[in-house]
């Protein structure tokens, strides 16, 4: 293989927009980048475990691995290049990690993470046929929320679901890590060859998005474990609730692609019964912004929402985003949890940019 040099841009996400629990995503403008150097030839006599020399700055700077069969984003990698006979990375692989992504704040860190390591071992292996909608597959077999990853692969606003694994998938196909789960299923190295996964396990639709429509994400300083939010959810849910969703699901895809945005729609599209109400007692405050900020109290605002698990909140919003921001970062000061802010944008999706 000759050097070669690239980029890949991976956008964070926020999922379970409102009522789309487990359903909806959107790609956000904040971006996870690897910064990726292959010489193989071997102009450094050093040797790396795997091939593959990690380097980090970023969030979390001092909690990640440099472990390649540690690290999310390379253990990912490897998967890819394991179903494809290739047990380590090419020689003189060295990864350097940029990422801003908040970790644990419901801004999709770790999916972000598995798109961009499924996205390596794919561009590290010369595996060029595999099609976006392929690595959908790998990246399903890791990260089971399709919303996050969706978004983070094909960017924008998008709706998604999961076409369940048959008992002979589930009794073939290694899962070879997921966030909830401690260590890989079959064996620390996903085995000889792990197999490929099952074809067209996850599918995406693009929905539109008024280009007025901004997204205000308040981001608490403290994180909220997907594992422990899914912990507070219920087994069932009453009828009325799923109802309640279910009918505003089918509007909000509409009012946020509808130029100008229609801000009490929106709002009343916003609400959530399925998940919202019991992550309050994770997020002090909660229950009270998602109730007190409404269009009519606030100029610009369009609704309010609690980012994937959170603790983040995103406000969607098309002016006065100071404003919005202070306001809802006053109600977590009284909790005495303090807050930063971003505005942010519809993002595309994983790119790879080729530097040589």
């Amino acid at each position: 293989m000759a050097s070669q040099s690239f980029v890949i841009r991976s956008p964070c996400s926020s999922a379970n927009i409102g009522p789309g629990f487990d359903v909806i995503g959107l790609a956000l403008s904040m971006f996870l980048e690897l910064h990726v150097t292959v010489d193989p030839p071997a102009s450094s006599t050093e040797n790396y475990p795997l091939n593959c020399k990690i380097t980090y700055e970023g969030e979390g700077e001092d909690e990640i691995s440099l472990d390649p069969e540690v690290n999310l984003i390379t253990r990912v990698a490897l998967y890819v290049l394991r179903c494809h006979d290739q047990r380590a990375f090419p020689k003189n692989t060295h990864v350097h990690v940029k990422n801003p992504i908040p970790l644990g704040r419901g801004l999709g860190s770790s999916g972000t993470a598995v798109v961009a390591g499924v996205m390596l071992g794919k561009e590290v292996g010369g595996l060029h046929h595999l099609t976006m909608d392929r690595l959908f597959d790998f990246i399903l077999m890791i990260e089971r929320h399709p919303d996050n990853v969706g978004a983070s692969l094909f960017g924008g606003f998008v709706g998604t679901y999961l076409k369940p694994l048959t008992p002979e998938d589930t009794a073939r196909v290694e899962i070879p890590l997921s966030e909830v789960l401690p260590a890989p299923q079959g064996g620390v190295d996903t085995g000889d060859r792990p197999p490929e996964p099952p074809v067209g396990i996850g599918h995406h639709i693009k929905f539109p998005w008024a280009g007025e429509i901004k997204a205000v994400a308040i981001i608490p300083e403290f994180e909220v474990p997907t594992a422990k939010a899914r912990q507070v959810l219920p087994a069932e849910y009453p009828r009325n609730d799923v109802t309640f969703n279910l009918q505003r699901i089918a509007l909000l895809p509409v009012a946020l692609g509808q130029s100008p945005p229609d801000p009490e729609l929106i709002y009343l599209a916003m609400q959530d019964k399925l998940h919202q109400p019991y992550r309050q007692t994770l997020i002090p405050g909660l229950t009270e912004i998602v109730e007190s900020m409404t269009p009519a109290t606030q100029p610009g605002l369009l609704g309010v929402c609690l980012s994937g698990a959170g603790p983040t909140i995103l406000a969607l919003a098309t002016s006065n985003f100071e404003e919005i921001a202070s306001r809802i970062i006053k109600k977590f000061e009284e909790n005495k949890i303090t807050c930063s802010w971003k505005v942010l944008e519809p993002a595309e999706g994983t790119t790879v940019v080729r530097t040589k």
